[in-house]
């Protein structure tokens, strides 16, 4: 049988009275939706991002690492393939994907998004994908400017992930 000294015995004490006092620490959470800093690219199309806030969608990773986009449209573009564009990036480490509502021009969530397809008005790679926060946003602005669809991000074209 071992036998443990007394300064083992409360070294030993000591550390499990802080393993079961200590409040369990929560797994660290990549941040939210991040600005684009000025030299910020879209891996996509090369454009510089900062110009379009209204514009702006953003994929964060499981590590913290984000990428942003000058539209919706390339984002789903990305997703389909992210080591394509950024090498040993997968869609499976993607752990957020945020989009621009057109109207606030503040982030939410892709899948809690409405799109709306085929309207008149471009954004800055031609037409795009307008996402909205909610649907009666989306639907006016469909009857306003002559879109085709409402969609939800997993029914955009060029999805589902790889």
């Amino acid at each position: 049988m071992l036998r443990f000294g007394p300064r083992a015995r409360s070294i030993a004490a000591a550390v499990l009275a802080l393993l079961l006092l200590s409040p369990s620490v929560p797994a660290a959470e990549p941040p939210p939706f991040a600005k684009p800093g000025a030299r910020d690219r879209c891996p996509v199309c090369g454009m510089f991002v900062e110009k379009f806030p209204e514009w702006w969608a953003q994929a964060v990773f499981t590590d913290g690492g984000r990428v942003t986009f000058d539209g919706v449209k390339d984002l789903v573009r990305y997703l389909g393939g992210p080591g394509h564009f950024t090498p040993g990036r997968t869609a499976a480490a993607v752990a957020q994907i945020w989009v621009m509502d057109y109207y606030s021009v503040l982030p939410l969530p892709a899948e809690s998004a409405f799109f709306v397809a085929g309207g008149d008005v471009p954004g800055p790679m031609g037409r795009e994908f307008v996402p909205f926060r909610n649907r009666a946003e989306a639907e006016e602005f469909m009857r306003d400017h002559r879109g085709t669809a409402i969609l939800r991000f997993t029914e955009l074209p060029g999805y589902p992930l790889e």
